[in-house]
């Protein structure tokens, strides 16, 4: 290996710990550096920071005020300086909506060139196209409308089948909202919904609406902070129509004091919540969604994912990030590829659960292994429930939680995870983690202990097969845990001694 090349595997290049790709986000409101790392398919975010520059508040003649610039370009100049110290050059700096409409723009674009930045303005259509993309890229085959709100636009774009309609930009961004408030609840919803059915988003659209953006996530926050929800992470966070409908109202009834009081939403976004309420309940009238569903992946992600080949798109994003993560934690994909594949037979026909939650599952119980003992079970569940992982539900997010906990011998779940799911999917993720245990602890994970050993279920027994030159390998613990899945299996343990050259173990994954 080359000097250079060790030099970067030392500071983590390829364990994911390296920033790769960088957004810059000059928004209405806020102007935003992210960096990435990970996987491509699902990108890690390892640097996150925003300078609140408000470029589309008191735009008078139509031009950028001052003040913001002198913001927007202080936070640009910095996130300039620190992409050439880290080396990153795979940049995209992106305006929307403040930038797109002022009529000095072009003077602000050229200081930000003067950087070394290239800055690319964002038609109304493209800025909602990317926001869709982001969406197709979290959900993958999502159809509905994607609702990107930022400070200064309101885009709406229809997707289906992996692709997107022409979007459409209206001027509802959060920092207009407030000059187009009534004298009413009430009287501001019509007067906003009037603007939606003007722009022909005014109709029913007989399918979920994907909401995007920082403020509908603080919205999601604050609602699954007040029903006291299991899971944190707002992405993915349903409400049904009626739920959102009670929602709109109850936000733009509540007061800055009590938004503040939660750690998760900023002054900043406390300030804009209740004016979104009246806009909500417009969209929800006019629009009448079969729910909706709120999404952390929006015109940032939309950008990386538009431009992955096809071959990467339509890779699994939960397989990819957990691949990575995993990976980082002493599990490459090949070792849970092979442990999901010695333990698949293991499983009887038709139990609940699919095997992309199970190689999932099976990858993060490995990963766990890397944990102290003491507090082990606590930060693999929050790993399993928390983390934010993408195309999962709550339920399996339960159950790869149960297959971690089993993994470790903790049978017994805690209320936070059989609040998430029914029990017979539990138990089928118990047998998962009980399996990995065995598996695992039978030959230390070594590749020979798989290919001379076979888990089966043959009639009411649970069958060890081991070949006999390894047949010293089955010791006591392995007699424990073996019994313990066959008890929860309700089968009969039974070891079989065969002849060598005779177990070929092949992962069906």
């Amino acid at each position: 290996m080359a000097l250079g090349a060790r030099r970067i595997d030392r500071e983590g290049a390829f364990s994911g710990n390296n920033p790769q790709r960088a957004i810059i986000d000059i928004g209405s409101n806020s102007v935003r550096l992210v960096l990435y790392g990970g996987s491509l398919r699902a990108p890690t975010i390892l640097f996150n920071e925003k300078v609140i520059a408000r470029l589309g508040m008191d735009m008078k003649g139509g031009k950028l005020a001052k003040p913001a610039i002198q913001l927007a370009l202080r936070g640009i100049r910095r996130y300039a300086l620190l992409l050439q110290d880290l080396g990153i050059t795979d940049i995209e700096t992106v305006a929307t909506a403040a930038v797109r409409d002022a009529e000095n723009r072009a003077s602000f674009l050229k200081k930000i060139r003067a950087t070394g930045l290239e800055p690319r303005v964002l038609s109304g259509e493209e800025e909602a196209r990317l926001s869709a993309m982001g969406v197709i890229g979290a959900f993958p085959g999502a159809e509905g409308v994607v609702a990107d709100l930022g400070g200064g636009s309101l885009e709406f774009v229809r997707i289906a089948g992996g692709e997107c309609s022409i979007g459409t930009s209206l001027p509802l961004g959060t920092l207009r909202l407030p000059d187009l408030a009534g004298e009413s609840f009430s009287e501001t919803s019509k007067a906003l919904g009037q603007i939606l059915r003007t722009a022909k988003w005014g109709k029913p659209i007989e399918a979920p609406l994907y909401l995007v953006g920082g403020t509908w996530r603080a919205l999601a926050v604050h609602e699954m902070g007040r029903r006291k929800e299991v899971l944190t992470d707002p992405h993915g966070f349903e409400l049904s129509l009626e739920e959102a409908r009670s929602l709109a109202r109850g936000i733009a009834r509540t007061d800055f004091d009590t938004l503040r009081k939660n750690p998760r939403i900023s002054t900043q976004r406390a300030e804009l919540l209740p004016s979104v309420g009246p806009l909500l309940h417009a969209m929800l009238r006019k629009m009448q969604p079969e729910r909706i569903v709120f999404s952390s992946w929006g015109l940032r992600e939309g950008l990386l994912f538009d431009r992955l080949p096809v071959e990467q798109q339509i890779q699994d994003p939960l397989l990819a990030g957990m691949a990575v993560f995993a990976n980082m934690r002493g599990c490459p994909p090949t070792l849970a590829a092979r442990i999901a594949g010695w333990t698949v037979n293991a499983m009887p026909p038709g139990w609940p659960g699919s095997e992309r939650v199970r190689l999932a599952a099976t990858s993060l119980a490995l990963a766990s292994m890397q944990i102290e003992p003491n507090f082990r079970l606590e930060i693999a569940t929050d790993w399993a429930l928390q983390k934010r992982w993408l195309a999962i539900s709550p339920d399996e997010r339960a159950m790869m939680a149960a297959t971690v906990a089993a993994n470790g011998n903790h049978c017994d779940l805690p209320e936070a995870v059989t609040a998430l799911a029914d029990p017979e999917r539990l138990e089928a993720a118990i047998c998962w983690g009980l399996a990995i245990r065995l598996c695992r602890r039978i030959g230390a994970r070594s590749r020979s202990s798989l290919q001379a050993t076979r888990l089966s279920i043959w009639q009411d027994e649970l069958v060890l097969s081991i070949e006999e030159s390894r047949e010293d390998l089955y010791g006591m613990p392995n007699e424990k845990d073996l019994g313990l899945l066959a008890d929860r299996l309700g089968l009969k343990p039974k070891v079989m001694i065969v002849p060598d050259a005779t177990i070929s173990v092949e992962s069906p994954l």
